[in-house]
C-alpha cells in the first residue's frame, strides 16, 4: 500500500465578513478607500436645522394657517418639523400665530424663557410682527418687543407656504451658523 505524497490543496480563502470563499462573493468597497472630514458645528448645524421642534402655540387666525401647514397639501414634516410640541421643554422653535395682547405677553415670555437653548422664534402674519390692524392699548405692537424674533413672515393671515418659505429662511440661517435673535441680543448687552 503505497502512502499518498501529495498534500491536499490549501483551504480557500475565506472573506472575513460573511464567511465565504472570496471567490464567491461579489464584494467591492464601494467608498474606493476615500476619507471624508467635516467641521462638528457643521454637523451639528445640519441636524439643528433639519430637526426644529415647534411649540403648540397659536393666539389668533393665524393659527389656523399654521396647522394647515402641517397637513398633507403643504407637509411641514418634509423638513423635519412634523410633531409640534406641547410642552415647550422639548421645543426649540416658537411660531408666534396671531395677535399678543398685553394681557398673554408675560405667558408668551414664560413658554419662551421654558424653551431649552438654542431656540428659534417666528412671527407670523402682520399681528405678530407688528400689531396689525389692532393699534390700541391691549395689542402688543409686535411680539419682539416681549421675545427676540428671528424670521418675519408677513401677511395678514399669511398662507401656509408663506410659513414654508420662513421655515426654510430659518433653517437656512441655521445651517449658516447664525446665531439665534436671543444670542445676538445677549451679545448686544455684553452678556456673551
Amino acid at each position: 500500500m503505497a502512502l499518498d505524497t501529495e498534500q491536499p490543496d490549501s483551504p480557500p480563502a475565506i472573506e472575513p465578513r460573511s464567511l465565504r470563499p472570496t471567490g464567491d462573493t461579489d464584494y467591492l468597497p464601494a467608498h474606493g478607500g476615500g476619507v471624508f472630514t467635516t467641521n462638528l458645528n457643521k454637523v451639528t448645524d445640519w441636524a439643528r436645522a433639519n430637526s426644529l421642534w415647534p411649540a403648540l402655540f397659536g393666539l389668533a387666525c393665524c393659527a389656523i394657517e399654521m396647522m394647515a401647514t402641517s397637513a398633507s397639501r403643504w407637509d411641514l414634516a418634509r423638513f423635519g418639523a412634523e410633531v409640534y410640541r406641547a410642552s415647550p421643554r422639548q421645543s426649540d422653535l416658537m411660531i408666534v400665530a396671531g395677535r399678543v395682547s398685553v394681557k398673554m405677553a408675560p405667558v408668551v415670555r414664560q413658554i419662551y424663557d421654558q424653551m431649552p437653548d438654542p431656540k428659534w422664534v417666528i412671527a407670523m402674519g402682520a399681528c405678530a410682527s407688528t400689531g396689525g390692524v389692532f393699534n390700541n392699548y391691549a395689542v402688543v405692537q409686535g411680539v419682539d418687543q416681549v421675545v427676540p424674533v428671528d424670521v418675519y413672515v408677513p401677511g395678514c393671515p399669511p398662507t401656509p407656504d408663506m410659513l414654508m418659505y420662513g421655515f426654510t429662511m430659518l433653517q437656512e440661517k441655521i445651517r449658516k451658523g447664525l446665531p439665534p435673535a436671543s444670542d445676538l441680543m445677549a451679545m448686544d448687552r455684553g452678556r456673551v
